[in-house]
């Protein structure tokens, strides 16, 4: 019997798995709704869930999508913002003028310029920015594809503002303590990976000789990302990948300039032409604002922070059993939905959408001189492209909801039993890979913690292992997999004018993700022991 319920409760996720990786995969926006109908109907059928408390959790889930939608609205909106206005082809020749070595120019746009663009928007963004750059310089498109999905890793545990650990692993109730303990041990894992993926990465674009001989440099633009980025980790979990990539941006380039770990004989690049001041300024204070207005409204010290989150009552009404109310900060929740003690709420001013995306993209059109046409443009490209995710979110956040229904008899808990009985204290060499799995099938770290994140805690329980350590290598497993991730490959290779090499990308980025995964394991190993 108990056989029968863990294999039925994971069905669903087998079944996901073979939606999206067989031969003619189905999209997320497909395969995640269906899944979670299904989910649906085994609570309702052979575990025999209520039904009102089902629909309640359905409910709870396709609001919940509001917040990650709305953060990846506002993201896609600045770049599209940045790209239509002629901003972003700006801040590309300013970083094409800075060095002329190919590894610098790698370094600065592949890894630190995308290591800030996944902090402050992810979803994406870096390979659409940071990939044309590259091949513009003269790179050839299929190895800058595969270069940019390897580097596109190690920032994405905080991408988007930190979206996959605060809202990915939300619906697990952690306190704040144990959020900001996942948060410092998936830096800490992510730090030791940096030091060896984007050596890696490189080699698909440059050869050995190259990265040998000037890998001082490379190492100095690795840790001037990493190092701000695990400092900043252990106190916040919203700004490690944004501030460090900033960081590591303003450093690298001061290295490049000063030809300091470079090898002053390799400069093989044409001289860029030289940009002047004036208009890179102009171009990059949109990202400089928006950092600013992040760390102001983050820090809680300021005061600002308060003032958004402020959940003292203004409006509400009564509907039916249930309470919807709005707090003085504009702060939406939906309590007791359907007479149960399933509620939500979205923080209108705190999440990152219309502070500060929206309020940075209204002050850059009139100071990036944008037409009424392009803002059109912008607005509507970005509404075509959040269409998708929206239906892929609503049904991963459904199924989570769903599959955690049932407490210790929910499917979630029965699946995390079996692997707890199978490996035992050693699933910690494991967890990092399931996350990837995640990330891989559904295109997302947010949506892979989502998905996975209850599981690895049960795990975690049941075994006698730390949650965090096991959360956080969840988080770290969950940024590796955009390496494989169909959905990234599609993306980057549309984007680059790539056609029908997803299989040959995959084969090339899966040995740089399991080398992350080895480096993950080691050092999950290390810190189960009380090593660092």
């Amino acid at each position: 019997m108990e056989l029968e319920r863990t294999l039925l409760s994971a069905f669903p996720i087998v079944l996901l798995i073979w939606m999206m990786t067989k031969k003619r995969a189905l999209p997320s926006h497909i395969a995640l709704p269906i899944t979670a109908l299904l989910v649906g109907l085994i609570q309702l059928f052979y575990f025999q869930s209520a039904g009102r408390l089902m629909g309640a959790n359905v409910i709870s889930g396709v609001l919940s999508v509001l917040t990650p939608i709305s953060i990846i609205a506002g993201a896609i909106l600045l770049n599209r913002v940045l790209a239509i206005s002629g901003a972003e082809k700006v801040i590309g020749r300013w970083l094409d003028s800075i060095s002329t070595n190919a590894v610098a120019q790698l370094m600065i746009i592949g890894w630190a310029f995308a290591f800030m663009l996944e902090g402050a928007s992810g979803f994406g963004t870096p390979a659409a920015i940071a990939a044309p750059m590259l091949v513009g310089l003269g790179f050839a498109p299929l190895n800058v594809a595969i270069f940019a999905l390897i580097m596109n890793s190690v920032p994405v545990s905080f991408g988007a503002v930190g979206t996959p650990i605060w809202f990915g692993l939300e619906a697990l109730n952690l306190s704040p303590e144990q959020l900001l303990s996942v948060s410092s041990q998936t830096a800490l894992i992510n730090l030791f990976a940096a030091l060896v993926v984007p050596i890696l990465a490189l080699k698909f674009v440059v050869n050995w000789h190259l990265i040998r001989r000037n890998i001082v440099f490379i190492l100095l633009s690795i840790l001037s990302c990493t190092l701000p980025y695990y400092v900043l980790a252990n106190w916040n979990y919203e700004f490690p990948s944004l501030i460090g990539g900033a960081i590591g941006l303003m450093l690298s380039i001061v290295f490049a300039k000063a030809d300091i770990g470079l090898n002053a004989a390799e400069h093989d690049l044409p001289k860029g032409v030289r940009v002047p001041f004036r208009e890179v300024f102009t171009a990059v204070l949109p990202l400089v604002l928006l950092i600013v207005i992040l760390i102001v409204t983050r820090i809680s010290q300021l005061g600002i922070k308060g003032l958004l989150t402020n959940p003292q009552a203004w409006l509400g009404m009564d509907v039916g059993a249930s309470h919807l109310g709005v707090s003085q900060s504009l702060v939406i929740s939906f309590e007791n939905i359907l007479s149960t003690s399933v509620s939500w709420s979205y923080k209108t001013l705190y999440v990152p959408a219309l502070i500060p995306f929206m309020l940075v993209v209204l002050v850059s059109i009139p100071l990036l001189k944008m037409t009424g046409r392009q803002v059109k443009e912008a607005f509507s490209e970005t509404g075509r492209r959040v269409r998708l995710p929206f239906v892929s979110l609503a049904g991963a956040l459904v199924m989570v909801n769903l599959m955690m229904l049932g407490g210790e008899n929910s499917p979630i808990f029965l699946i995390a039993n079996a692997f707890a009985d199978a490996t035992g204290s050693s699933w910690s060499l494991f967890a990092a890979l399931l996350g990837a799995l995640g990330s891989f099938f559904s295109g997302s770290a947010t949506v892979s913690n989502l998905t996975f994140g209850g599981i690895q805690q049960s795990i975690a329980e049941q075994v006698g292992l730390s949650t965090t350590l096991i959360l956080a290598l969840q988080s770290a497993g969950a940024a590796m997999g955009n390496m494989v991730c169909i959905n990234n490959i599609i993306a980057v290779s549309t984007i680059l004018g790539i056609s029908n090499k997803e299989g040959f990308i995959i084969k090339k980025t899966i040995i740089p993700m399991m080398a992350y995964a080895v480096i993950a394991a080691l050092v999950g190993i290390v810190l189960a022991s009380g090593g660092i």
